[in-house]
């Protein structure tokens, strides 16, 4: 058998051209994927127009492992005491005084007239 060592090394080093090509392009897609399904994720969260002082209602996912037929996954009011950046804050209550939560778990309580 006679082989052609030199032939065999440009073949050898073409293949692994061509295979660090794919890589890039297949790398470059990916970016450009994660790139659309971030502004799209984006795009779906809601900003909370909730400051200081204000009451809040803060989602407890638990409820559902011992769901009651009328009972509200809502708990609260609890009052904001401080606004961080990238959506958290920081909620007061008289029984646990103050704790930080996800801004995605709150929103805006609003006290109406208990009358019937």
């Amino acid at each position: 058998m006679n082989f052609d060592f030199d032939a065999a090394g440009e073949v050898r080093f073409l293949q692994m051209n061509e295979l660090e090509e794919l890589r890039l392009e297949a790398y470059e897609c990916s970016k450009i994927y994660k790139d659309q399904k971030k502004k799209w994720h984006d795009g779906k969260i809601m900003k909370k127009d909730i400051s200081v002082g204000d009451l809040v209602l803060l989602f407890n996912s638990k409820v559902k492992v011992f769901p009651g037929k009328l009972r509200s996954r809502w708990s609260g009011p609890f009052k904001a005491t401080n606004v961080f950046p990238y959506g958290a804050f920081e909620l007061w209550s008289e029984e646990g005084g103050t704790f930080k939560v996800n801004g995605q778990r709150i929103k805006c309580y609003y006290e109406g007239d208990d009358k019937v």
